[in-house]
């Protein structure tokens, strides 16, 4: 499987393709991942809170792949922020991914007791046990003042990124701290019509391609690391089969028409907020 290459502020590479596992149940995931391997993915994102972090180390094992072929991606949930919580939380996620160190760990959300969880973060970084370390959802403000009072800057946000919620100019935002932007929901988890757009899919028609895989294209195009995510080994073909061609720059101003400004998970949104720390024990 082909794949390209972004290279992180402390000069880590990054696969820019990966495969996603958030909502796959967990006695589903060994299988998935398994098969997306066979299939030559390389790169896996997971979380402490997706709760398939063991059936992915699993599916690993039984792979025989080599660890250092992998690179792994997980999140600090905000139930285990916190100095100790988060040191904790991170062995976890080590034991039921069976590895000794992670390629890239993330803390989930912008709430929370963020500054000691960080600083937990960067001391196992330090430490050598993690590889390159960031956050996700974090805004634009948020992240500006983490990396104003961080000892280690994060070399990633992950962020929601898709045609109907662009966040247009957030790589250049991101590029003034070195900061590289992955891009969760890239295919806006299928609503909306998306898969049968009009403007996307005569683009699609344009290069032979499906709506998917100009979505996905549009996005590594933009300098964006991406995760689509399908259970059927046929989705994960497709979906891997996008370095073969260029969206011009007029189909991507064209793509631009499709923002609406309405985001899945509004992340700065008080009653979101509230959600997610209602989730805290």
């Amino acid at each position: 499987m082909n794949n390209e290459f972004l290279t992180l502020s402390n000069g880590v590479e990054i696969p820019q393709l990966g495969f996603g596992v958030f909502q796959i149940p967990p006695e589903e995931t060994k299988d998935v991942v398994k098969k997306a391997i066979e299939v030559g993915y390389r790169h896996f994102d997971t979380a402490q809170a997706y709760f398939n972090e063991a059936e992915i180390g699993e599916a690993i094992k039984e792979s025989g792949i080599a660890r250092e072929e992998l690179f792994l991606t997980t999140k600090v949930w905000v139930s285990s922020y916190g100095y100790e919580e988060t040191k904790k939380a991170f062995q976890e996620s080590l034991d039921k991914l069976q590895t000794d160190y992670i390629d890239l760990y993330l803390l989930h959300q912008c709430m929370g007791d963020v500054y000691s969880t960080w600083k937990a973060v960067e001391e196992l970084y330090k430490e050598g046990k993690i590889k390159a370390i960031g956050v996700c959802n974090f805004t634009e403000g948020r992240f500006t003042d983490l990396c104003l009072h961080a000892e280690i800057k994060p070399m990633v946000n992950q962020i929601e990124v898709n045609p109907f919620f662009q966040q247009e100019g957030t790589e250049d935002f991101h590029k003034e701290f070195d900061a590289v932007v992955e891009a969760w929901g890239p295919l806006a988890e299928g609503k909306d019509g998306i898969f049968t757009n009009p403007i996307l899919s005569e683009i699609g028609e344009k290069y032979g391609k499906s709506v998917a895989q100009v979505i996905l294209r549009w996005i590594i195009q933009r300098g964006i690391v991406v995760f689509p995510k399908s259970t059927k080994e046929s989705r994960m073909i497709e979906n891997a089969d996008v370095f073969d061609f260029e969206l011009s720059d007029e189909d991507m101003e064209k793509i631009k028409e499709l923002e609406t400004g309405v985001p899945i998970a509004p992340v700065d949104d008080p009653t979101f907020i509230k959600f997610v720390c209602s989730t805290i024990a």
